[in-house]
């Protein structure tokens, strides 16, 4: 099997503390790389794997003042960014007539304003300290499908993949953009969020692979994102789920 390794780089992940961001952290730990993860509060175990841990910086990405501390405290440890991972993301449920323009506003902020704002702050980091660098949005099936209750956070990711695309060109060379379009994936929040673990096993029966991504699924997709083997995709939104979710029709359809 194939094993990426990043010995001596550096890889920031926001969101590392806990579901496709520990395990994403904890697949470029193992591949060697110095890993620094934020998130607003400091968790009880930083993620760790072969004696090796990630060190972690309190941020709130929202913030651009907040996130450029966290570029300096990178470079302040490793004294380079080699690699960004934009993960931290999310929205709970709302009819969106019901939605408060100040919710809206806040998902946009945390899904699309946030990541924007720190891959220019990234930028400029990996352009004074490394020899080539790599952004990774992490994305939504969400940006590509009707997001019902989740209709901002669906737009937002959706002008991710754009953001992703269009930073690809005017950064290019220096620095790839690329996005993960992740699929369902079955992290702590999902069995809250799908029905406890009946309804988890419910949607998995008519997936096409018969079970949700795992976080190791969407960490070894950066991995390859972020090695010279991707050394001339950039732009692209690269989907890991499984073969997507069966249209809706198919269940409508009585025997023939």
């Amino acid at each position: 099997m194939k094993r990426y390794q990043f010995p001596g780089k550096t890889v920031l992940i926001t969101g590392g503390s806990r579901g496709l961001g520990k395990g994403i952290a904890e697949q470029f730990l193992n591949a060697g790389a110095n890993v620094i993860i934020c998130a607003r509060k400091k968790p009880a175990m930083l993620p760790s794997t072969s004696g090796r841990s990630a060190l972690f910086h309190s941020t709130d990405v929202r913030d651009p003042e907040s996130t450029q501390r966290l570029i300096d405290f990178t470079l302040s440890m490793t004294e380079r960014l080699d690699i960004l991972i934009n993960n931290a993301g999310g929205s709970p449920e709302i009819d969106a007539k019901n939605a408060p323009p100040r919710f809206t506003s806040a998902v946009i902020t945390l899904n699309l304003t946030a990541p924007a704002v720190l891959s220019q702050q990234a930028y400029m980091a990996m352009v004074d300290t490394a020899e080539r660098g790599s952004i990774i949005n992490i994305a939504s099936i969400s940006a590509a499908r009707p997001s019902p209750g989740t209709a901002a956070y669906g737009a937002a990711k959706a002008g991710l993949v754009n953001l992703t695309q269009s930073l690809a060109q005017e950064w290019a060379p220096a620095v790839r953009v690329n996005a993960v379009i992740a699929g369902m994936a079955k992290t702590e929040a999902a069995f809250g969020h799908y029905g406890g673990a009946e309804g988890i096993t419910k949607i998995e029966e008519h997936l096409p692979m018969k079970r949700m991504a795992s976080a190791d699924d969407i960490g070894k997709a950066c991995l390859y994102l972020a090695s010279d083997d991707a050394a001339y995709i950039s732009g692209a939104s690269l989907a890991v789920h499984g073969g997507g979710e069966p249209p809706a029709f198919l269940s409508l359809q009585g025997d023939p």
